[in-house]
């Protein structure tokens, strides 16, 4: 049976039921063949896991030329906003990143293709990893929050918005002030706080 399809087939699971749904039992039964089949390509679940991880990175579509021909600023923020798009399509998945670091193929070409335009935009090699790490987490500690079911996050926000405006105006006065921009939409949130990271690394990247 082909690698490509059993891990394909491994995320569709991860990302419909969660990563505690994923074992081998029920990813043979998903694909009507016996455990035995997949213990050839996987010494055990963590194995299965770092593939479906790295099968998630495919989704991060990121043209090392065209990020090169860029402004290292807009390079990094294409390559964020490419892979907070990714990632959050598949945030089941996603979280499993929490405690691990993505050393897959696929993985290892976006941080290939982000590290090398900060090296040849005259970030030093301990600045550049930094930047990266600290690149990669911010995403996906947004991806991992955006809601994806229809209407579930206007409602929500709806909501939210309401409690903000009947806030105590003697408890919260700052609250109530700011309370008709509130709450501020994850995306917005997200492209916001990306412009101060890429700010503070301009002003690193100077003093290197």
């Amino acid at each position: 049976m082909p690698l490509e399809r059993i891990v394909s087939t491994a995320l569709q699971i991860v990302d419909e039921e969660g990563a505690d749904a994923l074992s081998m039992r029920t990813l043979a039964q998903r694909l009507g063949s016996g455990t035995a089949t997949l213990y050839r390509h996987f010494d055990n679940r963590a194995a299965l896991i770092a593939h479906v991880v790295d099968r998630m990175f495919g989704a991060v579509e990121l043209n090392g030329d065209e990020l090169h021909a860029m402004a290292w600023q807009e390079a990094l923020r294409t390559a964020a906003h490419t892979m907070f798009d990714a990632l959050s399509r598949h945030q089941n998945a996603a979280r499993l990143m929490v405690e691990r670091v993505p050393l897959g193929p696929k993985a290892m070409a976006v941080r290939e293709r982000c590290v090398a335009v900060l090296l040849d935009s005259g970030f030093p090699p301990r600045l550049a990893a930094h930047a990266y790490a600290t690149l990669a987490r911010y995403v996906l500690g947004f991806a991992v929050q955006v809601n994806r079911h229809e209407g579930a996050g206007q409602s929500e926000d709806a909501q939210a918005a309401a409690v903000f405006e009947s806030v105590d105006p003697d408890m919260f006065p700052a609250t109530l002030t700011v309370a008709s921009e509130m709450p501020v939409p994850i995306e917005e949130e997200f492209s916001f706080g990306l412009d101060l990271l890429l700010t503070g690394l301009e002003r690193l990247r100077g003093e290197g």
